[in-house]
């Protein structure tokens, strides 16, 4: 039962899903998915400046998926929420159902 009435849960679930809409926080995450990171291990994954990876980042710790701690001068960042590797596991199946999809429609 889902209670209609009461916009917070939805609300948080958009927040997620929200910081899933980059293809630079996927990424982030399932790098993270192999251990803890700072900001400049990222650089591989984009050309963006790490400003833009720590904007990044931001979204993905207001979101509850990352978390960062401070060893010494650098901040290493954690994946707070491993259960989300399940919903881009999903999202993987669906994208490849969808190729399928229009291949053989085409």
């Amino acid at each position: 039962y889902v209670d209609s009435m009461n916009p917070r849960p939805a609300q948080a679930k958009a927040l997620i899903l929200k910081a899933l809409g980059h293809p630079i926080r996927v990424q982030m995450l399932e790098a993270l998915a192999n251990g803890d990171r700072c900001v400049n291990e990222f650089r591989p994954l984009s050309s963006v400046c790490q400003a833009n990876l720590s904007r990044h980042l931001a979204c993905l710790k207001r979101a509850g998926l990352v978390t960062e701690r401070r060893a010494g001068p650098r901040v290493i960042h954690h994946l707070a929420c491993p259960g989300i590797l399940l919903a881009l596991k999903c999202a993987d199946d669906a994208a490849a159902t969808a190729k399928k999809r229009r291949d053989s429609e085409g």
